[in-house]
């Protein structure tokens, strides 16, 4: 039976019911939409150091999971979809969808639009579905592209709150600069990333407050950071002020 989904604070309330979501009914164009990423995609737009991809053994067989990542560039949500052994869900700004050419495959692969700027009920509902069905989705905390981690918003902890899934940060490094045809760029270091740990908040029964999502929102992108180099890590780069208080240890 679809749960009912309600959170709030003093000011706000986000409610709905959580859709069914069939993963199966997506992965024959998903499949070939892997396919073409890899034999087109990372052959001739974006170059990946697929030597340099770490801590697959961090990803679950089986289960509902949310990959966590910092976003420095445009194909980063491709990059870690591309070279994962499940297909994943990304969620992505709904502007996406009208870019040339570029915006046909978030609509084939059925990526989560969010409306940037406003409290997305349904974009959060239809994460928390893919969740509930036991697959993965992929979030970006900052809600846009920054060379280094900013303050993130607070959907990555509702839905790990409301759905008990862990989250695994990822650190990506190298997709600046794709996609490209620029055969300087092709000689440098291309796009590459780490899986770390996964982690769970702790179980909470009830509506949390704004403040207990932001700390908890905070503690994430701690975790985040940890596997950041330093020039990546921004407001994040104290570690010394990093709180544990709702990650179950």
């Amino acid at each position: 039976m679809p749960e009912n989904v309600v959170i709030s604070d003093q000011s706000s309330v986000i409610s709905g019911r959580v859709r069914e979501y069939d993963h199966a009914k997506h992965e024959s164009v998903r499949r070939v939409l892997r396919w073409a990423i890899t034999h087109i995609g990372f052959r001739f737009l974006a170059k990946v150091e697929s030597d340099q991809i770490e801590g697959l053994e961090n990803l679950p067989k089986t289960g509902a999971a949310i990959l966590m990542i910092n976003h420095i560039a445009l194909i980063d949500p491709v990059v870690v979809l591309g070279n994962l052994p499940r297909n994943i869900v990304p969620m992505a700004k709904a502007e996406v969808y009208w870019v040339p050419i570029w915006g046909i495959f978030p609509w084939l692969w059925d990526v989560i639009p969010v409306r940037r700027g406003e409290a997305d009920r349904e974009a959060l509902l239809k994460a928390l579905a893919v969740l509930k069905a036991g697959e993965i989705v992929l979030v970006a905390p900052q809600g846009t592209r920054q060379p280094s981690l900013q303050s993130a918003k607070e959907g990555i902890a509702y839905l790990a709150h409301k759905s008990g899934a862990p989250i695994i940060p990822i650190a990506i490094e190298g997709s600046r600069g794709f996609p490209t045809f620029n055969l300087k760029r092709w000689k440098e270091p291309g796009a590459r990333f780490k899986l770390g740990k996964p982690f769970r908040f702790k179980p909470i029964s009830g509506r949390l407050p704004r403040e207990a999502l932001k700390q908890m929102t905070d503690e994430a992108m701690y975790r985040l950071a940890e596997i950041l180099p330093e020039n990546r890590r921004g407001i994040y780069a104290d570690l010394s002020k990093a709180t544990n208080h709702y990650i179950e240890e």
